[in-house]
C-alpha cells in the first residue's frame, strides 16, 4: 500500500482491542454422562467455599459419599434437559451473552466466558485475553447476589490465577447487581408478557439456597442475620453481604417493577443438600402450602440465576410442575431467567463501559 494511503497510526492503535471482558458463571460437566457428571461434582464439592469443612472430612464425604450417589441421579436430571447440538443449557446461554455482548462493545473489547468448575476454564479464558494483550479487564461474574460459596469462589479463583502470572492486566471487578435497575428492569421485561399472558394466582420468587452458617459467617457484627424475621426487610452494614437479605432485596425491586401487590408473591430457596439447617422457607415446602391456600396457577421466577440450568428447567420447570400439580395445583409456568436477552446485554455493556 503506498504510504499516503495507509491508515494513520493513531487510527491503528485505537482499532486494537484495549479492554478484555471477562465474563464468569459457575460451570457444568462436559457431558450428562454419569462419569462426567462425577468428576464435575467432585470439583465442585471440593471447594472449601461450597462444603466448609476440614479437608480431610470435606474429601471423604465428597468422594465417598455425595459424588458416587449423587452423580447418578445429576445425570439422569441433566439427560433430561440437555440439547445433541447446543449441549448443556447453562453454557449453550452462556456462548449466546458473550456473543451478543462483543457485539454490542464493538471493537476494542475482547470478550472471553470463563467457568469457576468444568469448562470452558476460567485459567483458559484468562490466558486468551492475556494473549491478546489487553490493557484492563473487567470482571463480569454472573452472580445477582453475593455468595462466598458462588461469587466470592470465583473472584477467589480469579486472584489465584492472576497472582500465579508474571504479568497481570488491571482487573476491575463489578461485583453483585441484585437490585440494579438494569438487571431488574431485563428481568421484568422478560417477566411482564409472560404473567400478563399467564394471569398467576401467585408468583414465586425461588433462589438456590444456602447454609444457615455461611448466611451467619457473613455479618461482621455476629449479632444480625437470621435473628429475627425483619432481619432482610433492609440493607444495612451487618448484612451488606447477607445472600438471603440481598435476595429478598431482588424481590422487593422486581415485585415493585412488575406491579404485584403485597400478598401476591413471595421468596422461597431451593437446592438444598444434606442435613445441615439451610435458609428458608424452602421451595418443596412453599410449593404445597400455595396449593392449600388455593393457588392453582403459579408463576415462578429464579432471578439467583442469570443463566437457565439444571435448577430452573428441571429442578423448577420439570420436578416442581409435577410436585405443583400433584398438590392440587393446575399449571405453573416458569418465567425464563435474563439468559442473553437484549435488556439485560445492554445492561452489561454499560457496566463495562
Amino acid at each position: 500500500m503506498p504510504h499516503s494511503l495507509q491508515p494513520p497510526r493513531f487510527f491503528v492503535l485505537l482499532s486494537r482491542v484495549t479492554t478484555g471482558v471477562l465474563l464468569i458463571n459457575l460451570g457444568t460437566p462436559r457431558s450428562p454422562s454419569t462419569g462426567d457428571v462425577r468428576r464435575y461434582l467432585r470439583e465442585f464439592l471440593s471447594d472449601p467455599r461450597v462444603i466448609d469443612l476440614r479437608a480431610p472430612l470435606r474429601f471423604a464425604l465428597v468422594n465417598a459419599v455425595i459424588a458416587p450417589f449423587r452423580a447418578p441421579r445429576s445425570a439422569a436430571a441433566y439427560r433430561k434437559i440437555w440439547d445433541e447440538k447446543t449441549g448443556s443449557p447453562l453454557l449453550a446461554h452462556g456462548r449466546a451473552l458473550r456473543e451478543a455482548l462483543a457485539r454490542e462493545l464493538g471493537p476494542g473489547f475482547a470478550v472471553e466466558l470463563g467457568m469457576r468448575y468444568g469448562e470452558p476454564a476460567l485459567a483458559g479464558a484468562l490466558d486468551r485475553l492475556c494473549a491478546a494483550a489487553v490493557a484492563r479487564i473487567v470482571v463480569l461474574p454472573l452472580f445477582p447476589q453475593y455468595a462466598s460459596s458462588s461469587l466470592g469462589s470465583a473472584l477467589a479463583r480469579l486472584y489465584e490465577l492472576a497472582a500465579a502470572r508474571t504479568n497481570v492486566p488491571g482487573l476491575v471487578v463489578r461485583g453483585e447487581f441484585y437490585d440494579a435497575p438494569g438487571f431488574v428492569a431485563a428481568a421484568a421485561e422478560i417477566a411482564r408478557p409472560r404473567l400478563s399472558a399467564f394471569h398467576p394466582d401467585h408468583v414465586l420468587f425461588s433462589y438456590h439456597g444456602l447454609p444457615e452458617r455461611h448466611v451467619r459467617a457473613s455479618d461482621p457484627s455476629g449479632g444480625h442475620c437470621l435473628v429475627s424475621a425483619s432481619c432482610c426487610d433492609a440493607i444495612g452494614p451487618a448484612n451488606a453481604h447477607c445472600y438471603r437479605a440481598q435476595c429478598a432485596g431482588t424481590t422487593r425491586a422486581l415485585a415493585g417493577a412488575l406491579g404485584l401487590a403485597e400478598g401476591a408473591f413471595s421468596l422461597s430457596f431451593q437446592s438444598r443438600l444434606g442435613r445441615t439447617p439451610w435458609i428458608r422457607p424452602w421451595t418443596d415446602v412453599r410449593l404445597p402450602e400455595l396449593a392449600r391456600a388455593g393457588a392453582k396457577r403459579l408463576a415462578v421466577l429464579c432471578p439467583s440465576f442469570a443463566a437457565d440450568c439444571l435448577e430452573t428447567l428441571e429442578e423448577i420447570g420439570m420436578r416442581g410442575r409435577e410436585q405443583w400439580r400433584a398438590a392440587g395445583g393446575e399449571a405453573l409456568e416458569l418465567v425464563p431467567c435474563v439468559n442473553a436477552h437484549p435488556a439485560f446485554v445492554r445492561f452489561l455493556a454499560g457496566r463495562v463501559r
